[in-house]
C-alpha cells in the first residue's frame, strides 16, 4: 500500500482510481493504478517481450517517477471509450455555414471523449462582409465564436469535466480589434482561452511603429497603426488578462515538420502548437524524485537515473499511441502519421531548491539546462531507438527533417543515426500543466513553475457540514524537515511564487523553451501594482528570449475569503472571477463571514425585497422575480425568491425552482452557487439575445438577475475589471480564488491552468 497524504489519497480517488459503472472501486491503491497503466500500455508489446516491458514500466511509475498526463492515468486499461490524448487542434474552419456547425460536432465529439480542443477561427470572414449567394453581411468570427462557447457550456468532457477550448485569431485578421476586446464582457467567451497569433513583421512594425494592414482572402480592409494595435492588446491583457499571445512564426520556423504542416493554433494551455487534427500525448519526468542526498553539500540530480528512466517514458508514450481510441479518424491518422508525443518534466522548482539553486539565478538557469538538455538527448535517443526497432513516422523525410531546428542542435552522432534510421517520434518533448498530477505526488511543485506556497492550510468540508483544517505542505519543504528537522531555517535558496520578479520567470521559461521542441505552459506571475509600461516590455522581452508565448498573471484586488498562508505574514483573499490563460469560467466572491446553518433560518414576519421584469423573447408575458432579503449578523442576505407570469407554460418548472432555489436560501451560508449553476444552464433549442448579450437560456437570464440582486445588497461582490483578481499586498504571489468544485478559496493559476489546491480540481481553458 503507498502512503498517500490526505490531498494526494483524495485527487486519486476522485480523478484516477478505477471503479465500476456503479461507482465501486476496482482499485484498493495507486498502485493498483500504476499496475493498471502498466498492463494496457505493455499489451502493445510482442507477446513474448510484454512481461518484461509491464514490469518496466510499473518501475517507471512506481514513486511517482514517471508521470503520465491525467488521461493515460484515468483511460489506460479502463475498457472506457475514452481518448488518451489530452489535447486537440481541431481542422480549418471552411468559410461557409454547412462547415462551421460540421466543425463544431467535430469539436463536440472530440471534448465529449475527454480532449481539449484548439481552434482557429481567423478563416472566418469579419463581421460585415458580404456573403454572396444569400445577400447577407457576415457575423464575424467572434459571433460563432459564442456558438462554441454556448456548445462547451453544454458537454461533459469525459463525463465529469467540462470541456476546455483556445480560440486563436491572427493579428491581421480585420476583426482582431473586436477578439482583443470579447473577454471585456465578463459573461462572454467564458469557456475559452484566447491568444492572438502575433507575427514576426507585426513585432517588426511594432519597433518601427509601422503602418499594419488588416488583410482577409487577399483584400485589404483597413490599415492601422501597428504599435496602436499592440497597445491595445496590451491593455487588454493588463486590465483583464486576455488575450494571451502566440509568436506564430518562430512556432512554425522551429518546427521539426515545417516540410509537411503548417500551424495556427496550440492546445488549451499552449504547450502543444498543433496542425489541423493533431494530437499530442503527454508526460512527465518528477525531477523532484530523481534528486540524491538533498539540501545537503551533495545534493545533484541522479543522471544515471533520469538516463535510465526516459527511454522507458518515451516508449510508454510512443505505445499509448496505438492503445489510445480517437474521437475522429482524422485524428487518428493524423496521430500515427507524425507519432507526436510531449516528454516533459514537473517538480524543477522543488529539484532546484532540493540541490540549493534559487530559481530564476544564474546558477539555476545553468543547471536547467545541463538538465532539460540531458533529458532532450535522452528522449531523441530512445526514439532513434524506436525507429531502428519499430520503423520511423510515416511522414519522416530524412533531408528535411535533418534541417529542422532542433535536430541541428544534437550531437552528431545522434543526427548521423537520425539520418540513417530515421526517428519514431516527429516531435518529442513538451512541457505541459501538471497541477493535479503534481499534488498527486505528494504536491511537488508543477511543471517547470516555481513551487507557489511552502505551506498553507486546507479548510476541508466534513460530512456533518463541519470544516476541519488541514496543513498542506511543499514536498520539498517536507523533504527539508526530514533531512533537517522541523525547526531549522529554510536556506535563502527556497524561494516561492511570491518573492520572485518576472524577469526570473522569463529566463526560466526561456531556457526550457531552448531544450524543448513543442512548447511550454507558464505563466508569468506580476504584481497588481506593476507600471503598464513594464508590464508590456514582459512580452516583448519574451519575444527577444525566444519564447514561443507568453502569458502572465496581474492580479486585481477585490473582498473575498481567505486561504491561510503558512506564513502569518501573508494571508490573501479570493478574487471576484478567474481570468488569465487558464481556467476563464467566472467564479464569484465568496465572504469569509457568511453564517450557514444546519437549520433553516426562521422566516421573520415582514422582509425586504425587490421584484424585478424579465422580458424574454418568443414570450407573450414578461417574468416577474421577486427577492426577499434577511439580515443575519449585521449583513444582508437573499432568504427567498418567487418567480410568476402570465404564461402558464412555465408555471410547473418556475415554483419547483423557487421552492428549490429559497430552500438554500434559508440554509445560509454562501449561496451565491445557485448563480453559477443556473448561468451554465444550456437550452438546446436556443438561447436568445437578451439586453445585447446572448444568453444560453430563460434560466440563465433568471441567475443574471439573481447575481445582480446579490451585488446591489452587497452579499455579492461586483466584478472587478472584468477578470476580479486579487494579490496579498506584502506579495507578488497570485492568491487563491474560488473552487468551483468544492466551494474553497483555494484556486491558483499555474502553467495557463487553473488548479485547485484544496481538492485537486483542474481545468485548462
Amino acid at each position: 500500500m503507498v502512503d498517500l497524504a490526505p490531498i494526494s489519497q483524495r485527487i486519486w480517488t476522485m480523478k484516477y482510481r478505477l471503479t465500476d459503472a456503479d461507482g465501486r472501486p476496482r482499485e484498493d491503491s495507486v498502485a493498483d493504478t500504476w499496475q493498471r497503466v502498466a498492463d494496457a500500455l505493455a499489451a502493445v508489446e510482442a507477446a513474448e517481450q510484454r512481461a518484461a516491458w509491464r514490469a518496466r514500466f510499473a518501475g517507471a511509475l512506481r514513486d511517482f517517477r514517471f508521470m503520465p498526463a491525467g488521461r493515460i492515468l484515468a483511460g489506460a486499461g479502463s475498457e472506457r471509450d475514452l481518448t488518451l490524448f489530452n489535447c486537440f487542434v481541431m481542422g480549418t474552419i471552411p468559410d461557409d455555414m454547412g462547415g462551421i456547425f460540421a466543425h463544431l460536432r467535430e469539436a463536440a465529439l472530440t471534448m465529449q471523449q475527454g480532449g481539449g480542443i484548439g481552434y482557429d477561427f481567423s478563416t472566418l470572414r469579419p463581421r460585415g462582409a458580404l456573403v454572396r449567394g444569400v445577400g447577407a453581411d457576415a457575423s464575424g468570427p467572434i459571433s460563432f465564436m459564442d456558438v462554441w462557447d454556448s456548445m462547451c457550456r453544454t458537454i461533459m468532457s469525459a463525463g465529469s469535466r467540462r470541456g476546455a477550448m483556445m480560440g486563436t485569431l491572427r493579428c491581421d485578421h480585420p476583426d482582431i480589434a473586436d477578439f482583443v476586446a470579447a473577454k471585456q464582457d465578463p459573461e462572454r467567451l467564458r469557456m475559452f482561452n484566447v491568444s492572438v497569433l502575433v507575427t514576426d513583421a507585426f513585432m517588426q512594425a511594432v519597433e518601427a511603429d509601422a503602418e499594419w494592414p488588416l488583410v482577409f482572402g487577399g483584400e485589404t480592409h483597413r490599415t492601422v497603426r501597428a504599435r496602436e494595435l499592440w497597445q491595445r492588446i496590451m491593455e487588454a491583457n493588463y486590465a483583464y488578462a486576455e488575450p494571451g499571445v502566440i509568436f506564430i512564426d518562430r512556432i512554425n520556423r522551429n518546427n521539426n515538420l515545417w516540410y509537411c504542416e503548417d500551424i495556427h493554433a496550440t492546445n488549451p494551455c499552449g504547450e502543444q502548437p498543433l496542425p489541423p487534427y493533431g494530437a499530442c500525448l503527454l508526460g512527465s519526468i518528477n525531477l523532484a524524485r530523481l534528486v540524491k542526498q538533498p539540501f545537503t553539500d551533495a545534493a545533484a540530480l541522479d543522471t544515471a537515473d533520469l538516463a535510465e528512466l526516459v527511454p522507458v517514458a518515451v516508449r510508454m508514450l510512443d505505445n499509448a499511441i496505438d492503445a489510445s481510441g480517437f474521437p475522429l479518424e482524422a485524428q487518428h491518422s493524423e496521430a500515427r502519421a507524425k507519432r507526436r508525443i510531449g516528454l516533459g518534466i514537473t517538480g524543477l522548482a522543488d529539484a532546484l531548491a532540493m540541490c540549493g539553486y534559487t530559481y530564476g539565478s544564474d546558477a539555476a538557469v545553468a543547471v536547467t539546462e545541463r538538465w532539460m538538455a540531458a533529458l532532450r538527448n535522452h528522449a531523441y535517443r530512445a526514439s532513434v531507438d524506436l525507429a531502428e526497432e519499430r520503423g520511423a513516422f510515416p511522414l519522416f523525410d530524412a533531408e528535411k527533417y535533418s534541417r529542422g531546428v532542433m535536430i541541428r542542435d544534437l550531437d552528431p552522432e545522434l543526427r548521423t543515426r537520425i539520418a540513417r534510421s530515421g526517428i519514431r517520434n516527429a516531435l518529442v518533448t513538451s512541457v505541459a500543466p501538471t497541477g493535479t498530477i503534481s499534488l498527486l505526488a505528494d504536491n511537488v511543485s508543477s511543471g517547470l513553475e516555481p513551487i507557489y506556497s511552502k505551506h498553507y492550510t486546507r479548510h476541508v468540508l466534513e460530512s456533518d457540514g463541519s470544516r476541519s483544517r488541514e496543513a498542506v505542505t511543499d514536498y520539498a519543504l517536507d523533504v527539508f524537515r526530514r533531512v533537517h528537522g522541523p525547526d531549522a531555517e529554510l536556506p535563502e535558496s527556497f524561494v516561492d511564487v511570491g518573492e520572485l520578479t518576472p524577469e526570473a520567470h522569463l529566463r526560466m521559461q526561456a531556457a526550457v523553451q531552448h531544450y524543448v521542441d513543442a512548447s511550454v505552459s507558464k505563466t508569468i506571475n506580476v504584481p497588481a501594482d506593476i507600471p503598464f509600461a513594464e508590464f508590456e516590455r514582459v512580452y516583448r522581452r519574451a519575444y527577444a528570449l525566444g519564447c514561443k508565448g507568453c502569458t502572465t498573471y496581474r492580479p486585481n484586488p477585490v473582498t473575498g475569503a481567505v486561504l491561510e498562508s503558512g506564513d502569518e505574514n501573508r494571508r490573501s483573499s479570493a478574487p471576484a472571477q478567474a481570468g488569465g490563460t487558464g481556467d476563464k469560467v467566472p467564479m464569484p466572491a465568496r465572504r469569509a463571514d457568511v453564517t450557514a446553518t444546519a437549520e433553516p433560518l426562521a422566516r421573520p414576519e415582514v422582509l425586504p425585497g425587490r421584484t424585478y421584469k424579465l422580458v424574454w423573447p418568443g414570450s407573450d408575458h414578461a417574468i416577474y422575480i421577486t427577492l426577499n432579503d434577511t439580515v443575519v449578523d449585521g449583513q444582508r442576505r437573499p432568504f427567498e425568491i418567487f418567480i410568476n407570469s402570465k404564461n402558464m407554460e412555465h408555471y410547473a418548472w418556475t415554483v419547483a425552482l423557487t421552492r428549490m432555489i429559497s430552500a438554500v436560501f434559508r440554509r445560509g451560508g454562501d449561496v451565491s452557487f445557485v448563480v453559477e449553476e443556473l448561468k451554465a444552464v444550456f437550452d438546446p433549442r436556443g438561447g436568445a439575445w437578451h439586453q445585447g448579450r446572448y444568453k444560453p437560456s430563460l434560466l440563465a437570464a433568471i441567475g443574471e438577475i439573481i447575481e445582480r440582486h446579490m451585488i446591489e445588497i452587497g452579499f455579492r461582490a461586483a466584478p472587478a475589471g472584468g477578470n476580479g483578481r486579487t494579490t496579498a499586498a506584502d506579495s507578488n504571489a497570485p492568491p487563491p480564488r474560488q473552487c468551483p468544485a468544492c466551494g474553497a478559496a483555494a484556486l491558483i493559476e499555474q502553467e495557463g491552468c487553473d488548479l485547485c489546491t484544496a481538492c485537486g480540481h483542474s481545468r485548462c481553458l
